[in-house]
């Protein structure tokens, strides 16, 4: 594309592409174009998929016909230079010719868009360039530690996100959570709308059952047991906290967190729906980020269907923070 009068463009998906999020598809395709652009035009609806809305995170299938709307693009040799994502190797859980499977650190993004220059998977793809492909099966939030699987087939891309919108999966997260937690509260079954801020920022809330906006989320909530924070943590004296195992059936945006909060609970360092005042004070005393981290995984093998469980292990940051490891054992 250059600096002549733009055009409608009508982009027929490939079977290769089938399976690929709306978004990355147009990163690859709109050559030159900022992510910041490709993602203003989704979300105002002036991208469309077989004629009708669509949303980032939609999945394209063969034949799939997206309209792009008119692009005035400088030309490749006037675009500014963007910063090109540094290698980084990732430490493995399990790997082979289909799936790979990370322990992802807290603070890094799984890709880049949104005022994110890169994530993971562009420094994987930098620090692995023989890879013929290498792409996110799922996502966790930036703050969020733990399992998160990457694609090196477009067959198994296409099976393991099969297993995940048919919630045949088993994902559990251990979380850190504000008060004592109720043993008879297992089940917190609420749905969950996305929106806006003024200045684009992604949020979620809890809606009505009967929202038509809203989306089913439901998560299971085991205790593990009540948390004794380090000795010199300035936290007030009501501020007991909890470690939990959350298992979570469908895998909505921010959902353990927003459910978590909405029953009273919020996860310890969570700087979107958490408690600001009790953040800072587990700052103070040693923990500087979200307690939420992806534990477990079990998912069957994309090729010959055998069972795998996977387990990242606890980041020291977290394992170490008051007595939290002996739960861990």
């Amino acid at each position: 594309m250059s600096d002549s009068v733009p055009a409608v463009a009508y982009l027929t998906v490939d079977v290769e592409s089938a399976g690929q999020r709306l978004d990355n598809y147009l990163l690859r395709e709109l050559k030159g174009a900022p992510k910041t652009l490709i993602y203003r035009i989704i979300r105002s609806g002036e991208v469309r998929v077989n004629k009708a809305r669509a949303r980032a995170e939609t999945r394209l299938q063969a034949g799939d016909v997206v309209r792009v709307p008119p692009l005035r693009l400088a030309a490749p040799a006037q675009a500014p230079a963007m910063p090109q994502a540094p290698a980084r190797e990732f430490d493995v859980l399990y790997e082979d010719d289909w799936l790979l499977a990370l322990n992802k650190p807290a603070g890094v993004a799984v890709h880049g868009g949104s005022g994110v220059s890169y994530g993971v998977i562009e420094q994987l793809r930098r620090a692995r360039p023989q890879a013929a492909l290498l792409e996110l099966v799922h996502r966790l939030d930036r703050d969020t530690s733990g399992v998160l699987l990457v694609a090196k087939k477009r067959s198994a891309l296409k099976a393991l996100q099969d297993q995940f919108r048919q919630r045949s999966t088993g994902k559990v997260y251990l979380a850190l959570v504000r008060g004592d937690w109720p043993a008879a509260r297992k089940v917190i079954d609420v749905p969950l709308q996305r929106y806006l801020l003024p200045d684009g920022e992604r949020r979620v809330r809890v809606v009505a059952p009967d929202d038509p906006l809203g989306q089913p989320a439901l998560s299971l909530v085991r205790p593990l047991g009540r948390v004794t924070p380090p000795p010199s943590c300035p936290t007030p004296a009501d501020a007991g906290t909890t470690l939990l195992a959350v298992t979570i059936k469908t895998g909505r945006t921010h959902q353990i967190r927003v459910h978590l909060a909405h029953v009273g609970h919020p996860i310890a360092g969570d700087d979107k729906y958490g408690d600001y005042a009790w953040n800072r004070a587990l700052a103070r005393c040693g923990l500087g980020r979200m307690f939420l981290h992806a534990w477990r995984l079990t998912l069957r093998h994309p090729v010959d269907g055998r069972v795998l469980q996977l387990q990242a292990p606890v980041p020291a940051e977290l394992r170490d923070w008051g007595d939290v490891a002996r739960f861990l054992e």
